[in-house]
């Protein structure tokens, strides 16, 4: 499966985010790709107003992800990326949309928040329910993460244990120190780990680092972009896959289960 990660700046308005999208999704389209990975903030990002996400979130039959359903119409790529919905009382949910062939095929909403590093994500968003979501996609399963739940291996494992053999994460990782450092390292002991493909997009600008990779299973990184708008490519191999499980059983040899419970934000807090 040839995979497609695209990097840009997203703005304040969803229809001009629209068409960067479109964009990206015609050049994957036309490279073949059977996977593409857009950024979290896809829909609209308020870097200095974040407030201002809750009255710019629109629920899954909005126009934004209608227009990315209308120009996916009659390609089997799945095209994931990250918006905003309503949840009530005043927040939204950070969700991911697989959309293929005019579809809605899948929708995760992000469990961990970014409550961390100064931020409180948990302010303005609500968290979804811990269920793992996994696609199918081209003959593969790939699983859904979104940016700080990048930081928790146990998720990326459920991911695994759900069957997914790539892992989507769409991003706007926050620059700082040392930050970059943090998202190169655990994106690759996340493919490491769990000897699969990890596609993670980062959203660029003048807040976010962009730095969107593809890596594979032995934690080798295939493609990356620096911080400007962009498109990268790798290619997913089935027999590489299973040389990477044959020649490093981690999945196999490992002793603890992960409990797929999830604990209460009271426990959290």
């Amino acid at each position: 499966m040839r995979i497609a990660v695209g990097q840009f700046a997203s703005t304040e308005d969803w229809q001009t985010n629209l068409k960067t999208c479109v964009t990206l999704i015609d050049e994957a389209v036309r490279g073949g790709a059977g996977l593409l990975v857009l950024p979290e903030d896809a829909l609209a990002l308020f870097i200095d107003e974040p407030a201002r996400i809750a009255g710019a979130a629109q629920p899954l039959d909005g126009p934004f992800v209608t227009g990315l359903r209308a120009h996916s119409e009659g390609s089997r790529m799945t095209i994931v990326a990250g918006v905003h919905e309503p949840a009530g009382d005043g927040k939204v949910h950070n969700t991911l949309v697989a959309v293929r062939d005019g579809e809605l095929v899948a929708a995760y909403r992000k469990v961990h928040l970014y409550d961390a590093f100064g931020a409180r994500e948990s302010d303005r968003v609500a968290p979804g329910d811990g269920e793992p979501v996994v696609v199918d996609c081209d003959g593969w399963k790939v699983g859904l993460m979104t940016c700080y739940d990048i930081r928790f291996p146990e998720m990326a494992r459920l991911l695994v244990d759900a069957g997914a053999d790539v892992l989507a994460v769409p991003a706007a990782w926050v620059r700082g120190p040392a930050k970059e450092r943090h998202w190169e390292v655990m994106v690759t002991a996340r493919a490491l780990e769990n000897t699969c493909y990890v596609a993670a997009s980062g959203e660029c600008g003048r807040r976010n680092i962009g730095s969107s990779m593809v890596v594979d299973p032995l934690g080798t990184v295939r493609d990356r972009l620096g911080d400007r708008p962009g498109l990268l490519w790798a290619i997913a191999d089935r027999e590489e896959l299973a040389e990477a499980r044959r020649a490093l059983p981690v999945l196999a040899n490992r002793r603890f289960r992960v409990d797929p419970s999830i604990r209460p934000l009271k426990e959290t807090a």
